[in-house]
C-alpha cells in the first residue's frame, strides 16, 4: 500500500493531499531560504492520529515536517528533504483556561489572534511578542524562542508543560502533566510546574524546529489583562545613551513592556499600513524611542501607577534625562494607541508591519548584553551600507530580557520580494551581517538557515550532543532531517 493511501487510512482522504498546487503552498515562507516541495499534506486532528503519522514514517522512512502555523518567517517548516507535511492547523481549540495559576492549554493551531479573544472575555492576556503576526500559531512562536515583551523573570519562559509525540512512536507528557499529577486528575498543579525528575523535557523541543517531536498541546503562561495603563515615550538620538536607562528600570521592576525601537522600526508599528505613512512618521520620530507601560494591578491601580510613574521620573532626574514624556509630538492618541498594539496580536485586515514598507523583512535576531548592543548597531547599518543598502532602512529592535540581565537585539532588512536584484543583496548582506556579529560575541539562540551552518561548527561538544541525543530519540533521523546539524 502507498504512503498516501496509508495516510488516507489515519487521516481521511479530505486530510490528505499530493496536488502540486497544494503541496507548493509548503515549500516557502518570508524568509529568504530556499524553496523545497513535501510529497504530502496530512492535517491530523488527535494525538492518536499523530502517532500513526509517526509510526507510518518510521515504518516508511519518510521525513515529517511539522508545521502548525498560517504564516513561517525563518524557513523551519520547509522540507528539506521532501517527505510528508503535517499540518497542525485543524488541531486549533484553547483546552483550558486557568486562572487560578494564570495559564491556558492550547493546541498546536491556535492562533495568537484566537488566543487573544479567548483570553480576554475573562479578563487575561496572552505574553506577547512584538507585534504578533495574527495567524502565527502561538506555540510555534513560544517553541522558537520568540522574545516576550515583559523583560520580567517569571514571564520570559512563557512555556510550561507539554504533550509531545516522540519520534519513536510514543506519547510523553512534561513536567506536572505527567501520568499521576496531569491534567484529568483535579490537581491544583494541572500542568503548571514544567520540571519534572532528570531533564526539563520541554526545552529540548525549543529552537528544535520540529526535529524532537510533535507537540500536541501546551500549558503556557498568561496574565491578567490591565484596565488601567500609562505610556512613556523617551526619545534618544543614540542608542547607546538608553542603556543605563533600560538597566535601572529594570532593576526597579517597574512597569510592564519595555523596549527600544529605532525610528523606523516604531513608523512601521505605528502607520497605516502604506508605504508613504512610514516615511512621513520616520521625519517625525527621534531616531530611537525608549517606550515603557505601566500598568494598574487589580487592586489600587492607579496608585501603583503613580509609584511607578514617581520612581521612573527619580531614574531619570538622576541621569539628568528631561525628556520623559507620556506622548510624541504630532501624534495625538499615540499613548493609547501603544499600548493597544503592544498588547494585541496584529490587525487581520491591515498589512503586516513588517511587510509594509518594502513587500517583506529578512530579520537577524540573537541575544546579547545590553552594553553591547550599541556595538552591534554600529556594525550592522556599516555593513548595510557596504551593499548599498541605506543605513536608515535598518530597523532594530532591542529587547530586555530577566530585568535587564540580557536582550534580544534584532534588525529588520526590509526588501521587495519580487525584486531579484534585491533579493540577491539582501542574501548577501544578511550573511555577512550574520558572521561579522557572531564574530563580535553574538549569541544565536535560534540558528535557523544559514545561521546553523555558522555556529554548529564552532560548537563541536555541544553539535555531538545534539547529533547522540537525536539519534536516541530520533534514530530513523525522520523528524523534519537537515534542520539542524544533522
Amino acid at each position: 500500500m502507498a504512503v498516501k493511501e496509508k495516510l488516507v487510512k489515519i487521516v481521511g482522504s479530505k486530510n490528505v493531499s499530493d496536488n502540486p498546487k497544494e503541496l507548493e503552498k509548503y515549500s516557502k515562507d518570508y524568509s529568504i531560504c530556499s524553496p523545497r516541495t513535501p510529497n504530502y499534506v496530512a492535517r491530523p486532528q488527535t494525538a492518536e492520529e499523530i502517532l500513526k503519522i509517526v509510526q507510518l514514517a518510521n515504518e516508511t522512512s519518510t521525513p515529517l515536517i511539522p508545521s502548525s502555523s498560517g504564516v513561517h518567517l525563518t524557513g523551519g517548516a520547509i522540507p528539506n528533504l521532501g517527505g510528508i507535511m503535517v499540518d497542525l492547523s485543524k488541531m486549533n481549540k484553547v483546552l483550558y483556561i486557568d486562572e487560578h495559576n494564570r495559564k491556558a492549554r492550547i493546541q498546536p493551531g491556535v492562533t495568537w489572534s484566537q488566543l487573544q479573544t479567548a483570553l480576554a472575555k475573562k479578563g487575561y492576556m496572552p505574553l506577547f511578542p512584538l507585534g504578533a503576526h495574527p495567524q502565527k500559531s502561538v506555540l510555534t512562536s513560544h517553541l522558537e524562542r520568540e522574545r516576550i515583551l515583559i523583560p520580567r523573570f517569571e514571564f520570559d519562559e512563557p512555556l510550561l508543560t507539554t504533550e509531545v509525540v516522540w519520534p519513536r512512536g510514543e506519547i510523553f507528557r512534561t513536567g506536572a502533566a505527567a501520568a499521576g499529577i496531569g491534567e484529568d486528575t483535579g490537581s491544583v498543579a494541572r500542568g503548571a510546574f514544567p520540571h519534572g525528575p532528570g531533564l526539563d523535557w520541554w526545552r529540548m523541543f525549543q529552537g528544535a524546529q520540529g526535529t524532537f517531536g510533535i507537540l500536541t498541546w501546551a500549558n503556557i503562561k498568561i496574565e491578567i489583562l490591565p484596565e488601567v495603563n500609562k505610556a512613556f515615550f523617551m526619545p534618544f538620538d543614540d542608542a547607546g545613551d538608553a542603556i543605563e536607562l533600560m538597566y535601572r528600570i529594570g532593576r526597579k521592576v517597574i512597569g510592564y513592556e519595555l523596549l527600544l525601537l529605532n525610528r523606523i522600526d516604531l513608523a512601521a508599528l505605528l502607520s497605516d499600513g502604506t508605504t508613504k505613512d512610514i516615511e512621513d512618521l520616520k521625519g517625525m520620530l527621534a531616531p530611537w524611542t525608549l517606550i515603557l507601560v505601566c500598568s494598574g494591578a487589580p487592586v489600587l491601580p492607579k496608585e501603583r501607577i503613580e509609584y511607578e510613574e514617581e520612581t521612573l521620573r527619580e531614574i531619570a532626574n538622576e541621569l539628568s534625562l528631561s525628556n520623559v514624556q507620556t506622548s510624541i509630538a504630532g501624534l495625538p492618541g499615540v499613548e493609547r494607541r501603544i499600548v493597544d498594539i503592544l498588547r494585541s496580536a496584529w490587525p487581520k485586515d491591515k498589512t503586516y508591519w513588517k511587510w509594509a514598507y518594502k513587500g517583506v523583512s529578512q530579520d537577524l535576531f540573537f541575544l546579547t548584553t545590553m552594553e553591547k548592543a550599541p556595538m552591534f548597531v554600529d556594525a550592522v547599518t556599516n555593513i548595510a551600507a557596504q551593499f548599498d543598502y541605506p543605513m536608515a532602512d535598518v530597523g532594530c529592535y532591542i529587547q530586555p530580557i530577566e530585568s535587564g540581565r540580557a536582550c534580544h537585539c534584532e534588525f529588520n532588512f526590509f526588501y521587495d520580494p519580487a525584486n531579484d536584484s534585491e533579493v540577491a543583496k539582501i542574501k548577501a548582506l544578511y550573511a555577512e551581517a550574520a558572521r561579522v556579529a557572531l564574530g563580535l560575541g553574538a549569541f544565536y539562540s535560534r540558528p535557523y538557515g544559514m545561521l546553523a551552518d555558522l555556529v554548529y561548527p564552532r560548537a563541536t561538544g555541544y553539535t555531538m550532543m545534539l547529533k547522540k541525543t537525536k539519534n536516541v530519540i530520533d534514530p530513523n533521523n525522520i523528524m523534519n532531517p537537515g534542520r539542524l546539524c544533522f
